[in-house]
């Protein structure tokens, strides 16, 4: 016998992420006499190191290390060498895949290794944060404050639409080129008169997609960092909007776009609308033209994927990081003053590790100010362009966009993840995270990048997945018009506009429920975090030192009676007499869940 389990305290301490300088020490069980164990810990794109493995007992090898060589990736697997008649054979020990228990492995070349992330120190995000519920608006499709419903300064060459229950549609030229783009006139004063409604629902954080002035209703081809685009208002209207959300205890992020701009922004400036020599592209001599790499000068250059719309910006150029992050005069500096609480980082993947570490540096002057980046994929072992990114290590990003947990959430309502690997998927994402960033995670359901969280699950599963978004660890940000009940697939039919005549009361009443619940739970706030399951269940458990809450989901077409021999635990506790008695004989019908909390 051979075993190791990195989610086993007695195995290894401490549980996942650890600092710089911290020890981490590791037992590995053996049941065979003759044998020694080596520890091999590889760093990432790095060197080997191996350590003796020492015998403490007749069936325990321990070894403790300390990381003290820098922040990064290491991997760790264990080298078994055991004496028979047939001379010395050699095993070796490494990840199953899933995490927790390893497997054995015959070479080297195909072992598996664990994931131990090294960060540098502690980064809790500010107490605010921790006790929000989010509301992602898309300001163009909330609302239109203004009382004659006009729109402010509708833009030129532009689509507006006949009625606020049209479908939303790109008018497009010959080429499949976007050539008129389609508002519907929601603006800052809308997001003030529906304060209120915000609050009533349990809101206390919005997150805004981009405002300031560009071409498009996304806004994410910016074409002045330092104005507030016409459409959505002035600035006195976004001071009030500021105001107004303080004085109701809720607060603000916005969204920072600076991987690129609109080709019509004053910085590149392809049709001369802010002048003949304003714009990389209309002047070579602007002081812009360092940002931007020409091809063939001026309509061939560098853009965001590919789309000539968004020149790409070069995040390298001392000139433009001083725009967007100096302590005087930048762009960070000026909307910091009005005294919003934070930003999202749009494409965070794609602005270098030294750059968004400039802009924390910005905002630790604002310590009550936190940074959110836009990551798809686990955040830990991100690689873009080449580079392994560091991002969630410290004085950097507070956390990241949780889109691996919608990812789960949507797989394992839909039948196409067990139970089984998605609590073994969720443990290794807590496993691979630094703490405070694992808690500090936007969790969501879906965004304007993504489909409608009703159209993924459909009617039946919605309810589970809203559940799912409360309970796991992270921040809930509810994407505007889930809990009205819209539905829609891929960009632009998930950016409906709110349906405000037509709310469902029954969605809205849950996802009323759920952020009461999670406000008024310091569990599901700040509870430590672990899973379970059965055959077709999983289970979600928050828990302090003396309160527990359990959250069960079935989403199968059977209804289930759970005992508790049959559940799986994937890691032991102090209170499992305590889980015994209220996990056993539970009945959960089928596309349901039960929620469960007591005191210790």
């Amino acid at each position: 016998m051979y075993y190791f389990n990195s989610w086993n305290k007695e195995l290894k301490q401490p549980f996942g992420a650890i600092k710089v300088g911290e020890i981490m020490k590791v037992n590995f069980k053996t049941d065979r006499p003759d044998v020694s164990i080596k520890f091999i810990i590889r760093r990432d794109f790095g060197q080997r190191h191996e350590f003796d493995m020492q015998k403490i007992s007749d069936e325990l090898f321990s070894a403790s290390v300390k990381f003290d060589v820098g922040h990064g990736l290491y991997f760790y697997y264990f080298e078994i060498t055991e004496t028979s008649d047939w001379g010395n054979v050699q095993h070796f020990y490494g990840c199953s895949g899933l995490g927790g228990e390893g497997v054995l492995y015959v070479a080297e070349q195909d072992v598996t290794p664990y994931q131990v992330t090294v960060f540098d120190s502690e980064d809790p995000a500010p107490d605010w944060y921790r006790e929000s519920v989010f509301y992602q608006i898309f300001p163009d499709r909330f609302h239109n404050g203004n009382a004659d419903e006009k729109i402010n300064a509708p833009k030129p060459n532009s689509f507006i639409y006949g009625n606020k229950k049209d479908e939303p549609f790109y008018v497009k030229d010959e080429n499949g080129n976007i050539a008129r783009w389609d508002f519907f006139g929601g603006n800052l004063q809308g997001i003030i008169d529906k304060i209120p409604y915000l609050k009533n629902l349990g809101i206390n954080a919005i997150y805004l997609n981009p405002i300031f002035s560009a071409t498009s209703n996304h806004r994410y081809d910016t074409n002045d960092y330092l104005q507030i685009d016409s459409m959505l208002g002035s600035e006195e209207d976004f001071k009030q909007l500021i105001d107004m959300l303080h004085e109701n205890e809720m607060h603000i992020i916005l969204d920072g776009v600076f991987s690129h701009v609109g080709k019509e922004s004053r910085y590149f400036n392809i049709s001369g609308k802010y002048g003949d020599e304003v714009g990389a592209a209309k002047n070579p001599d602007s002081p812009y033209f360092d940002w931007f790499k020409f091809e063939n000068y001026p309509f061939d250059y560098k853009s965001w994927w590919g789309i000539k719309d968004l020149p790409e910006i070069d995040k390298d150029n001392e000139s433009f990081r001083d725009f967007i992050y100096a302590k005087d005069n930048s762009v960070l500096t000026k909307w910091n003053k009005f005294n919003i609480d934070g930003w999202r980082l749009d494409v965070a993947d794609e602005l270098p590790d030294t750059f968004i570490r400039g802009i924390r540096e910005n905002l630790n002057d604002y310590p009550d100010k936190v940074l959110i980046g836009e990551v798809w994929e686990d955040a830990s072992n991100k690689i873009s362009y080449g580079q392994r990114r560091d991002y969630i290590l410290g004085n950097s990003l507070h956390g990241a966009m949780n889109y691996p947990f919608r990812d789960m959430i949507i797989n394992y309502l839909n039948g196409n993840r067990s139970a089984h690997d998605t609590a073994y998927n969720l443990m290794t994402l807590s496993e691979n995270y630094p703490k405070d960033i694992f808690y500090n995670n936007l969790n969501n359901l879906g965004t304007h990048d993504t489909e409608r969280i009703l159209t993924m699950v459909g009617e039946e599963n919605n309810a589970l997945a809203v559940g799912m978004m409360f309970t796991l660890p992270g921040i809930p940000c509810i994407y505007y018009g889930d809990e009205a009940g819209l539905t829609g697939g891929k960009d632009p039919n998930n950016r409906k506009y709110m349906p405000w005549d037509t709310i469902q009361e029954a969605k809205h009443q849950l996802y009323k429920d759920w952020t009461s619940k999670r406000l008024s739970e310091n569990t599901l706030k700040h509870g430590e975090f672990s899973t379970f399951f059965t055959e077709n269940v999983l289970g979600i458990l928050r828990y302090t030192d003396d309160e527990i809450f359990l959250y069960l989901i079935n989403p199968s077409e059977e209804d289930i009676s759970i005992d508790f021999e049959t559940i799986t635990f994937l890691q032991e506790f102090n209170f499992m007499a305590d889980l015994k008695e209220k996990l056993n004989h539970i009945d959960i019908s089928r596309k349901s869940s039960v929620d469960i909390s007591f005191k210790l």
